[in-house]
């Protein structure tokens, strides 16, 4: 280091001795080095290349630094490994603190800035037609044209001027369309029964205390006021198409039941489904899985059941009874429900309760089909049978629920080796019941006043999600209420009369159409049901297929063959959240595009009045994978690659689940809930 401060011209080249050399070296080196004057007096010169030997250097540090002797040919002493490594971390240590430290100081600060000392009171006009309605329609009820809270959200005659969208319910659909719509271009309002979103898919979890009801729901009021909206918490009975105008109902504490109408520009209808019972009676005596109600009283039902068992006076029979919990549906809610259930007898149960308990305690699940899961991979399902039987939860697949008495489950099974119909009986303590969606009484009675509804099992919609039966453009139907009509065999002949109409031909059924024109069709099948995208990719093919005469051409009735063999492999939409809220982003984005873009369409612009295509694209479901939590591991299913597993699936679910959250909120509370469950297990208090 003491030669880069010497200059080589003085030191090498000129071999002088050492008295030659000046005192001072100025360098960029805070470093200054002064060489004493008792070592300058050597008569040895200097060799090229070389330093003298010195008897002692001084180093001089600039002022205010500490300064070091260093011996003849003895190097700087290096500080250990472990000082390098205690420093570093009290220095972690300390920046940590002090973060900690100072994140808590600005919690409290800002949690002394949410008090409020003084009462506040607003000034605020309400309009004499929000406190009075006027009367009117069919059944001459008060119409709610303006609201109580129009004026907390602005200029009430900016938003007279805004198209109505009324939204029905406030499910996945309804909240991603409240999300990712403009606000400034609609004067919003939802009706619900509910004023929250619950985020379904973790209710499973929340029978069991693994998460709190509390941290899978989320104030309505909230994202609706970000919208720029208003939230009425009602239902709807019945709706007039004919004069645009929703009949809402209101149940009153003292019993009386009010009723008005809303009246709407456009209407969502979003008001999601029930449990489907498929006629068994006796379902009074089993427990639903649909709502927060829902999972808190089959909560208080486990623990009671647990606390019953515990008495003296419970003999042993009433006990593994008590204890003995039937599942019947084998989907995804029904497994979920079983796992969550056999993770808490297992893991909390024996130390919380006497571990007798443990061994009398018994898990059924009854599926009508041969396998569990069964819209997963084939391999998945299996899996899933696999760790069920591991765990000691007894699997009843072909198994056809008949009845339910109040303490037990009449079902038919068939025999492995006879093939006989058999009846059996399980007795419970418990029944949850999970069998799949029917409409709700609402939809069912919409469905009856329209002629062009032959669905029973759902509203049923055009590629648009505009409802049958109902002026274009008015009324839509999102997530398990609904489902898309993917028939394109009765309306393939409106795009054959034009065609027909072009050629002069006035039957369209002696028309035959080249390979040209058939491409031409194929393309407005395509742009009309997305969903057959994936049956018209080779049209050579298919127009080799079934061109059945060789003739080069397709008649009316081998056109007519071809799409109802397309029709028969589409399905229909699953009844699942991610379907509901993509059906929410997409009219939404419809919407948004229809207020820019409908004053400046011309005439030729708009066929048939039709609105929506002319200014967006139909609705195209894009599945993005199926979950299932099966007992401390998960299986998922993602479009043809099936995964599976223990912990490391389990967190991935969780980390999947906690992503789509609506809300940080909601995420903050899901992790200390998980946190909570490691830290003392679940929380088995019935209150």
């Amino acid at each position: 280091m003491l030669a880069q401060r010497l200059r080589p011209s003085l030191l090498n080249s000129s071999r002088l001795p050492l008295r030659s050399v000046p005192r001072r070296i100025h360098t960029t080196s805070p470093l200054l080095l002064r060489i004493p004057r008792n070592i300058t007096a050597l008569s040895t010169p200097c060799r090229p290349g070389t330093i003298p030997r010195a008897h002692k250097f001084t180093a001089v540090t600039p002022a205010g630094a500490h300064s070091r002797t260093l011996a003849s040919g003895t190097p700087l002493k290096k500080r250990s490994r472990l000082f390098q490594a205690l420093y570093r971390t009290f220095a972690i240590f300390g920046f940590a603190t002090l973060t900690v430290g100072g994140l808590v100081v600005a919690l409290f600060v800002y949690d002394a800035t949410t008090y409020k000392d003084e009462a506040e009171k607003y000034d605020i006009g309400v309009s004499e037609i929000a406190l009075n309605p006027r009367t009117g329609g069919p059944k001459n009820l008060p119409i709610a044209e303006v609201l109580v809270d129009a004026e907390d959200l602005g200029n009430l005659k900016q938003a007279a001027g805004k198209p109505r969208l009324v939204i029905l319910g406030t499910g996945w659909g309804s909240v991603a369309l409240l999300k990712n719509i403009n606000p400034d271009e609609y004067d919003i309002t939802v009706i619900g029964p509910s004023n929250y979103f619950l985020y379904t898919p973790l209710l499973p979890s929340a029978t069991v205390g693994t998460v709190e009801v509390r941290s899978l729901i989320e104030p309505i009021r909230g994202i609706v006021r970000d919208a720029k909206g208003h939230f009425l918490k009602a239902s709807a009975v019945d709706v007039e198409f004919s004069e645009k105008l929703v009949e809402v109902s209101q149940t009153m504490p003292n019993g009386e039941v009010r009723n008005f109408y809303v009246p709407y520009d456009k209407l969502v209808i979003g008001v999601g489904s029930k449990t489907r019972t498929h006629g068994v009676k006796g379902l009074e005596h089993v427990h639903y899985l649909k709502d927060v109600t829902d999972a808190r009283r089959i909560r208080a039902k486990v623990i009671e059941n647990f606390e019953r068992a515990c008495l003296p006076t419970t003999s042993d029979e009433e006990r593994r009874k008590l204890l003995s919990f039937a599942v019947c549906g084998g989907g995804p809610t029904g497994v979920e429900f079983a796992a969550e259930l056999f993770d808490m007898l297992n893991e909390d149960l024996v130390h919380r309760y006497p571990k007798i308990l443990r061994n009398e305690v018994s898990v059924h699940l009854l599926q009508s089909r041969s396998h569990i899961l069964n819209t997963y991979d084939e391999a998945l399902s299996k899996y899933a049978e696999e760790r069920f039987a591991r765990d000691g939860i007894d699997l009843l697949t072909n198994s056809r629920v008949v009845a339910i008495e109040p303490d037990r489950v009449i079902f038919t099974q068939q025999d492995e080796k006879t093939k006989e119909i058999i009846t059996k009986e399980l007795p419970f303590g418990m029944c949850l019941w999970s069998t799949g969606v029917a409409q709700t009484d609402f939809s069912q009675h919409l469905a009856a006043k329209l002629e062009a509804q032959h669905n029973k099992r759902a509203l049923e919609t055009d590629t648009y999600l505009r409802l049958l039966g109902t002026p274009l453009g008015d009324v839509y139907a999102i997530g398990d209420c609904s489902t898309v009509q993917n028939k394109t065999a009765p309306l393939i002949s409106d795009f054959l009369k034009q065609i027909a109409w072009e050629r002069g031909i006035k039957d369209p059924k002696q028309l035959h159409l080249t390979f040209s024109d058939w491409r031409l069709v194929a393309t407005r099948i395509r742009k009309r049901f997305p969903q057959t995208t994936d049956h018209l990719k080779r049209l050579d093919k298919l127009f080799e297929s079934y061109d059945e005469d060789r003739s080069g051409t397709l008649d009316f009735q081998e056109l007519n063959t071809l799409l109802c063999e397309i029709d028969s492999k589409l399905t229909s939409l699953p009844a699942t959240a991610q379907r509901a809220h993509q059906q929410g982003v997409y009219l939404a984005r419809k919407f948004n595009k229809i207020a820019h873009a409908a004053p400046g369409l011309k005439m030729n612009q708009v066929v048939d009045g039709d609105l929506d295509a002319a200014v967006y694209k139909a609705f195209k479901y894009s599945h993005m994978g199926s979950l299932a939590y099966i007992g401390n591991a998960a299986v998922f299913d993602l479009n043809g690659y099936s995964l599976g597993g223990g912990l490391i699936f389990l967190y991935l679910w969780r980390s999947v689940y906690f992503a789509q959250s609506v809300s940080f909120r909601t995420r903050l509370m899901l992790a200390m809930d998980w946190t909570k469950r490691a830290m003392f297990g679940r929380d088995l208090v019935n209150f």
